[in-house]
């Protein structure tokens, strides 16, 4: 099959990842980003060789002989965009959040399945090494039926150096970072039946929530608890280490500080170093992320090239959505929050 031929729109802070992540992707290429800045136009196109510029994603689309789209933009363009590459019949890989409403993500999803293109949505905590690997062992049965969970990111990092724009939402934690432990709850536990959940905003120069404790109820006795800070000091920055509990009917599996993996289970326990490779690109402490980011966009490519529904398709990635929504439904409101109401 002939190299896929895509196109970057957003080149800002974390679309440079994309960049590299599609650089070392088998079966697929950028050949033209896009981006309002004519400064980030030239630090990308010059970085990765990539000669064909544009500011306007339309004159790109029309003029260029593509494949796929990656938007890489913030969430309240991607409606716009992801309408104006499946009405030109191609497949589209849009960041998270997936945009700002659920009844946009709903109209993203009908617009591509009208064109009949292929949607994915770039939700890549799942694709770290170390979760993939924690998934591989629930799926052995390693330490039996799972009956309860903890995904856990605590932290005091500051992320709003290099992403200005998040210390000025109105909305913060659950919709920047929380979606993606949420979805990693998804991953490991099953989709969830309903949600209670307080948030608390903690620091006073930014606008939005900075904290946030979820309780997820999975149906048929299985819980989870998921729980997000950006305002938690501790004695070991851990950032951007995601943390997992999860109690079974055999066993117990701990993903600890610093990739640390503890499976106990018949009277054993034994213990595996699940530390992500540093990719040649990547940089501490973000490389776990960087390494998702090349997972995600090389399983879009082996989906592309085999016809095959993306894990993280628009239409699953909805029920993620919904979940941030019943999120903030539920810390409103003080009551727990049945899914089915938000899917309505």
């Amino acid at each position: 099959m002939a190299e896929l031929r895509g196109a970057l729109i957003g080149c800002g802070f974390f679309a440079i990842n994309h960049l590299h992540g599609w650089r070392d992707a088998r079966g697929a290429s950028i050949v033209a980003i896009c981006d309002r800045s004519e400064e980030r136009l030239k630090i990308a196109g010059d970085q990765f060789g990539i000669s064909a510029r544009y500011t306007g994603a339309a004159e790109m689309l029309a003029q260029e002989k593509l494949d796929f789209v990656d938007i890489a933009t913030t969430a309240p363009s991607h409606r716009a965009l992801c309408e104006i590459a499946a009405a030109r019949g191609l497949a589209v890989i849009c960041q998270k959040p997936f945009a700002p409403t659920l009844d946009d993500a709903k109209a993203i999803v009908a617009a591509c399945s009208t064109a009949r293109v292929p949607l994915m949505v770039h939700e890549n905590f799942r694709w770290q090494s170390a979760i993939q690997k924690v998934k591989a062992v629930l799926g052995a049965g390693e330490i039996g039926e799972v009956f309860w969970g903890r995904v856990s990111f605590r932290s005091a990092y500051d992320v709003f150096s290099g992403q200005p724009y998040l210390a000025e939402g109105q909305r913060f934690i659950v919709e920047d970072l929380g979606i993606h432990a949420l979805d990693i709850a998804r991953f490991l536990l099953g989709d969830a039946k309903s949600v209670s959940a307080v948030i608390k905003h903690v620091n006073p120069r930014i606008k939005g929530e900075d904290v946030a404790t979820m309780l997820l109820d999975h149906g048929e006795g299985v819980a989870s608890v998921v729980d997000c800070s950006y305002a938690t000091a501790l004695e070991e920055e851990l950032f951007p280490q995601t943390l997992l509990e999860i109690d079974g009917s055999k066993g117990t599996l701990r993903l600890g500080p610093n990739y640390k993996l503890t499976v106990t289970s018949g009277g054993k326990t034994r213990k595996a170093d699940l530390a992500p490779p540093l990719l040649p690109w990547a940089s501490r402490p973000w490389h776990n992320i960087q390494e998702s980011v090349a997972h995600i966009q090389q399983h879009w490519v082996n989906c592309l090239a085999n016809g095959k529904e993306p894990q993280t398709s628009g239409a699953d990635n909805i029920k993620t959505f919904a979940l941030v929504e019943a999120v903030y439904q539920s810390a409103a409101s003080g009551q727990a929050v049945l899914l089915a109401d938000v899917l309505r």
